[in-house]
């Protein structure tokens, strides 16, 4: 058909809205209780909730306060397209079916735009479900075990002083995994919250870059830090004071594999209890 002649069939402006309100609200409702609550859309945060989405059993929400969920997975180092993956997490690539380059120690992804689109794919075709633009605020604990995440629009979060109060929403959640990352306004705000409530004594931040060094403490460091919370990525140098790693997305994908089998093995630990 030609582009003259397209005409598009006739709709009711009121008939959008109520098909994006309704669908929304039921995911509001059908997930404010749920398995898991991921937060953060990161390279780890996704990489976790692809692995999870592997069992349709578990019943996983990802919160991401921008738009666009990817948090750095869009370009690699400075800005650059191509993004490096040490070996052995080439192997979380073939698992996605991202083609790369092979160079010995490691891979290069064309363009990294390829591996994070690719990513978030996957995770909403396997049942994930992606809530962007929307800021996690604080956390729910009871008698010291994180049970779940205080929610906002994320527009709402950067105007809280503008205004008078305006209250938050709730996700209870079996397990939090924390994926914020480093740097930026939301960097590691996991767990600066927990040092705040006096849960963890420390969050010293990251040390100077040292890929070799980096990438295997992250991932031999993500872990339940406390009862009911997992942290992944770079969320655990901040925590940890491990060297950041730079433009190389092995530990990232690892990491959030890593959290994943954390959170699965806790899941089936809690419904046996």
């Amino acid at each position: 058909m030609a582009a003259d002649n397209v005409c598009f069939a006739p709709v009711k402006e009121s008939d959008v809205s109520r098909e994006m309100t309704s669908r929304y609200m039921k995911d509001m409702l059908d997930y404010a209780e749920t398995d898991v609550v991921i937060v953060g859309a990161g390279p780890s945060g996704l990489a976790c909730a692809y692995e999870l989405s592997k069992n349709k059993n578990i019943k996983v929400a990802v919160i991401e306060a921008s738009v666009a969920p990817g948090g750095g997975g869009w370009v690699g180092g400075q800005l650059f397209s191509p993004m490096i993956v040490r070996k052995p997490a080439d192997e979380f690539l073939n698992d996605l079916g991202v083609a790369f380059e092979d160079k010995g120690n490691y891979v290069v992804v064309a363009h990294a735009a390829l591996t994070t689109a690719t990513l978030i794919k996957r995770c909403i075709e396997n049942g994930v479900k992606l809530f962007n633009a929307t800021s996690v605020e604080d956390l729910i604990i009871r008698n010291g075990v994180v049970s779940g995440v205080v929610t906002n629009w994320a527009l709402v979060t950067k105007a809280h002083g503008t205004q008078s109060c305006m209250d938050p929403n709730v996700m209870e959640a079996k397990v939090v995994v924390s994926s914020c990352g480093h740097d930026g306004p939301f960097g590691a705000t996991g767990v600066r919250r927990l040092k705040e409530l006096g849960m963890i004594d420390n969050v010293p931040g990251m040390k100077a870059l040292d890929m070799n060094a980096s990438e295997d403490a992250v991932v031999r460091q993500t872990r339940e830090i406390v009862p009911g919370m997992v942290v992944t990525g770079m969320e655990v140098a901040e925590v940890d004071g491990t060297a950041r790693m730079g433009p190389t997305f092995g530990a990232m994908f690892m990491s959030g594999r890593k959290a994943a089998h954390i959170v699965a093995s806790k899941l089936d630990k809690m419904s046996k209890q």
